[in-house]
């Protein structure tokens, strides 16, 4: 127990991870047997996810000591995330472009799969307000929850002295919940050993072979969008050194790709933010329950490389009017995707509305692309995960709720 402990929990992860892959590869489906184990863990995080966000954010706010100091976090908190993943989207456009995973590909033998409506902006915009926040906690609907927060936590801070003692309830269980984060984190590698194990043995990795032009489009996108986006604003608007921010969220991208979900992995996300960047709460509690709420740079890349792929399967010419209409419909349909494994997927038909691609046609290609988006989608959570970090660290910055000592430390975990 003692040698366990004491190797550093990404490390821990990151060896569960690669004996998953091996005992999957070696299990083939019976490697499913032990999925029970990756669904406890999934279970325990989700446990947590509601709460946490909610206490934590409320703290959070508390903590600004200004409601006026919520406007500036807001503007730069959405102006980055709605920016950054414009910049994703054309990158994910360029490579489709470039790559052209769509010429020659046949859809004979994909299956068609029933795909829900796409939500209107209209319908996501008044979603924000709860009618009941008892029952948005309940159905962790998550910007309810945060807009309801934010109400709340505002509330106790104009009222001052006489809200004093619910302000020292809510900062005690924001302590409390972050607390039972790192006891549900413990249990991290043994849920990636196991979740990984079934998705290898049952043929997820093997799977992108079948389709490498187009997970080789996804990919580089992905690879070039963290590198190069998320590296230069921390390295040239930051001004702080790259290599220790990937160095510090590593232990959360491995919990991204083992999940595949951005809210599952937000205890997790919250936990590396303060331990080991230096985001100090009232900033990692607000910014980045957000972000993994509408912050979808991976699914941006994603829905606009099938939406290219599409094109070029049904031989639609795409001019400049084409490209710009599929980024900003994509844009749009990646803001409040819910966070959870192959949701983007499901969202393509909004983007292929606009290339006059019917129902029936969106139908055939998203069930070639099923089999096969479990892997991918692993790719595109860990996209998610850094980019809602990586704004977080510029925020916390900008606003002063920033630990540079923290930052330049080598990792916690």
């Amino acid at each position: 127990m003692k040698f366990w402990f004491g190797i550093t929990l990404w490390k821990r992860i990151l060896g569960m991870l690669v004996l998953g892959i091996a005992f999957g590869s070696l299990a083939g489906e019976a490697a499913t047997s032990i999925d029970w184990i990756g669904q406890l863990f999934i279970r325990l995080i989700r446990m947590i996810v509601v709460p946490l966000v909610f206490v934590t954010l409320v703290s959070g706010v508390i903590a600004m000591g200004d409601p006026r100091r919520l406007g500036s976090l807001g503007v730069k908190t959405l102006g980055l995330y709605m920016g950054t993943t414009a910049v994703a989207i054309t990158i994910g456009l360029t490579m489709a472009t470039l790559i052209q995973p769509g010429v020659g590909v046949d859809l004979a033998g994909a299956v068609p799969k029933d795909i829900a409506a796409a939500q209107s902006l209209e319908d996501r915009l008044l979603g924000i307000i709860p009618l009941n926040p008892i029952r948005a906690l309940a159905d962790a609907e998550m910007l309810a929850i945060i807009f309801f927060a934010l109400l709340f936590g505002t509330g106790i801070l104009v009222t001052g002295k006489p809200a004093k003692s619910l302000a020292d309830i809510f900062d005690a269980a924001s302590e409390v919940m972050l607390k039972v984060t790192h006891l549900v984190m413990e249990v991290a590698p043994f849920g990636v050993f196991a979740l990984i194990a079934g998705v290898v043995g049952t043929g997820g990795i093997e799977q992108l072979f079948t389709v490498l032009p187009l997970a080789g489009a996804m990919i580089s996108a992905c690879i070039i969008h963290v590198l190069l986006t998320h590296g230069f604003i921390i390295k040239y608007v930051l001004k702080l050194p790259a290599i220790r921010f990937f160095q510090g969220v590593r232990g959360a991208q491995l919990v991204a790709f083992s999940t595949s979900s951005s809210s599952g992995t937000l205890p997790v996300t919250i936990a590396v933010a303060e331990d080991n960047l230096g985001i100090k709460p009232a900033v990692a509690s607000s910014v980045l329950p957000l972000g993994a709420t509408i912050n979808m740079d991976g699914s941006g890349i994603y829905v606009g490389i099938l939406a290219v792929f599409s094109a070029q399967v049904l031989g639609i010419p795409l001019g400049i009017t084409e490209y710009l209409l599929i980024a900003l419909s994509a844009t749009l349909v990646s803001i409040g995707t819910a966070a959870v494994p192959s949701a983007s997927l499901f969202l393509l038909a909004a983007v292929l509305g606009v290339l006059d691609i019917d129902a029936a046609q969106t139908a055939i290609i998203v069930g070639f692309v099923f089999p096969f988006d479990r892997p991918l989608d692993m790719i595109r959570t860990v996209v998610n995960v850094t980019g809602d970090l990586s704004v977080g660290t510029a925020v916390a910055k900008w606003e002063g709720e920033f630990d540079e000592e923290v930052f330049r430390a080598p990792p916690a975990d």
